[in-house]
C-alpha cells in the first residue's frame, strides 16, 4: 500500500503549484480575485507563503481548507524530475494542468488505501490492491502520460469498491436513513445519533452536529464547510478527508480519525 505520507501534503518538496495553478474568487474563503495560472500576489521566491500564519484573518481560509493529498510534491518532484515553472516556463501550463488529475489520483489512492487497511473489507483485498497499483503506475507517468488519464473513468472504476467499502463497514446497524446527497445545509443536528449513516456527498454546510456521533459513517464527499463538530465523534468514520476537516469549526473534543491531524484554528 501506499506510504499516507505520500498522499498528505509536504509544501516543501512543490513549487507552491496551488498558490499559482487553481484559481481565486473573492469571497468568504479568499479575499482577492485570481485567474489560473497567475501566482498569489502572498506567494515568496522561495514557494513559501508571505502570511503563511495568518492567512485566515488576512481573508484566505480557503487556502487552510484546502488539500492537494500530495499531489504537489508528486506533480513538481516527479512528473517534473524537479523542474520549476519558474526555472522551466516552458512547464507552466501542463505541469498546472497536471495538478488537478493528480490530485483526483491521489484522492482515490487515499480512500482505496483506506478501505484497505480495514480488516472487514478483507473480502475485497485483493481487487482494492490491484486498483491501488494500477492508480500508483499511472501517478509515475511522465506529463503527457498524466495529462492524457481519464480521471471520471477512473472514479466510475474505483467507486463500486468504495460503495461495497462502506456497506460492509456500516453492515449490522439495523436500519439507518441512508442521507446520500441529503440537502442538511444548516441542520440542526446537535448530539444526533449518525452512527452508521451513509452521508455520501451531503450537504452539511454551517450544519450543527456539536456533540454528534458520526462513528462509521460514511461521509466520502460531504461538504462540512463551516459545520460546527465541536465535540463531534467521528471514530471509525470512514473516507473523512483532511480537507473536510479544516473546513469545519471543531475543538479540542472533537474526536477524528487518527490518520487525520487537529487543524490549527481549532
Amino acid at each position: 500500500m501506499p506510504d499516507r505520507r505520500t498522499l498528505t501534503a509536504d509544501c516543501t518538496s512543490c513549487f507552491a503549484l496551488c498558490c499559482v495553478a487553481l484559481t481565486f474568487t473573492k469571497s468568504a474563503d479568499f479575499a482577492i480575485d485570481k485567474r489560473a495560472g497567475d501566482p498569489c500576489p502572498n506567494l515568496r521566491p522561495d514557494y513559501r507563503c508571505g502570511i503563511h500564519d495568518r492567512l485566515r484573518p488576512k481573508g484566505f481560509s480557503g487556502c487552510t481548507a484546502y488539500d492537494c493529498f500530495g499531489a504537489g510534491q508528486q506533480v513538481s518532484q516527479v512528473t517534473f524530475g524537479g523542474r520549476s515553472w519558474r526555472e522551466a516556463p516552458e512547464t507552466r501550463d501542463r505541469m498546472f494542468a497536471a495538478l488537478p488529475v493528480m490530485r483526483h489520483l491521489h484522492e482515490l489512492l487515499w480512500y482505496l488505501t483506506e478501505a484497505r487497511s480495514l480488516a472487514v473489507t478483507h473480502e475485497i483485498h485483493a481487487d482494492l490492491d490491484a486498483e491501488i497499483a494500477d492508480i500508483e503506475q499511472a501517478t509515475a507517468g511522465d506529463a503527457d502520460a498524466v495529462l492524457a488519464i481519464d480521471v471520471d473513468a477512473r472514479r466510475a472504476q474505483v467507486n463500486p469498491l468504495l460503495v461495497r467499502t462502506s456497506e460492509l463497514v456500516r453492515a449490522g446497524a439495523g436500519r439507518k436513513k441512508d442521507r446520500r446527497g441529503a440537502d442538511l445545509i444548516g441542520a440542526k443536528l446537535a448530539g444526533a445519533d449518525l452512527r452508521s449513516t451513509n452521508l455520501r456527498g451531503a450537504y452539511l454546510i454551517a450544519a450543527n452536529l456539536r456533540g454528534a456521533d458520526l462513528r462509521r459513517a460514511d461521509l466520502i464527499g460531504a461538504d462540512l464547510r463551516d459545520a460546527d463538530i465541536r465535540g463531534a465523534d467521528f471514530t471509525d468514520s470512514i473516507f473523512l478527508t483532511q480537507s473536510q476537516v479544516n473546513a469545519a469549526r471543531g475543538d479540542a473534543e472533537t474526536k477524528l480519525p487518527p490518520r487525520l491531524a487537529r487543524p490549527e484554528q481549532w
